[in-house]
């Protein structure tokens, strides 16, 4: 999708323009970062091997969008904002699904899980789609999904959903987890912020809202965002 088209959210996957630099290594792609100090050597290395970059839940800096870049091991994630002019294509966790992996690495338990519980997600009518590095795989196509990766999923709430609802959903994406032999993290997603989709299942608890401005404490994340 051309990112000119429409407003970047949270987990979406951006791809950077290395035609708007000179010479398209990775030094000229992670120049493309603003309000960026101290730019650890790994992130040029990185938007090298693969010129993606996630959307952070941050607030924007002027026309500046909030991203993260992702390094080889869990510990490297760095965190800039990029000029709209210096991003070719976006996509979304929800058009990521009609994306499907290599296949010598379809049968890792992080995609076996995303296909499994497709028919139930799609049951609750909400769109949906992955993120992490399961999502980043599909939206590049470098590896970056291993054995032991947890499944991302972000789902869209625009209106409240039940805690009974939220409970019956994480218990069959969990017990399907299960039995593939992986973990999945699901994180609801209101117009504005999102929150837990395990913490909100538990009756009778507030939930960490997480919002651009800052996490809070809320029992209705609807009504707080």
């Amino acid at each position: 999708m051309n990112a000119r088209q429409y407003e970047m959210r949270p987990h979406d996957l951006l791809k950077i323009d290395t035609l708007s630099s000179s010479a398209g290594g990775g030094a000229d792609v992670a120049a493309s970062l603003l309000f960026a100090p101290n730019v650890p050597s790994w992130v040029a290395t990185s938007l090298a091997r693969s010129p993606f970059v996630v959307v952070r839940r941050a607030p924007r800096l002027g026309d500046a969008i909030p991203i993260g870049v992702r390094g080889s091991t869990r510990g490297e994630r760095f965190g800039a904002w990029i000029d709209q002019r210096s991003i070719a294509s976006a996509l979304s966790p929800e058009a990521l699904l009609e994306r499907t992996p290599d296949s010598d690495r379809a049968h890792l338990p992080a995609f076996a899980l995303l296909r499994a519980i497709s028919s139930s997600i799609q049951a609750t009518g909400l769109a949906w789609g992955p993120a992490g590095s399961t999502g980043f795989e599909l939206a590049s196509g470098t590896p970056t999904v291993t054995p032991e990766s947890d499944l991302d999923i972000v789902i869209r709430a625009p209106s409240p959903l039940s805690r009974d609802a939220a409970a019956a959903l994480l218990d069959t994406l969990s017990r399907t987890a299960r039995e593939i032999g992986t973990r999945i993290d699901v994180q609801i997603e209101t117009p504005e912020a999102a929150f837990s989709l395990a913490e909100f299942a538990r009756a009778n608890l507030r939930v960490m809202l997480r919002h651009a401005d800052g996490p809070r404490l809320v029992a209705d994340p609807w009504a707080a965002a």
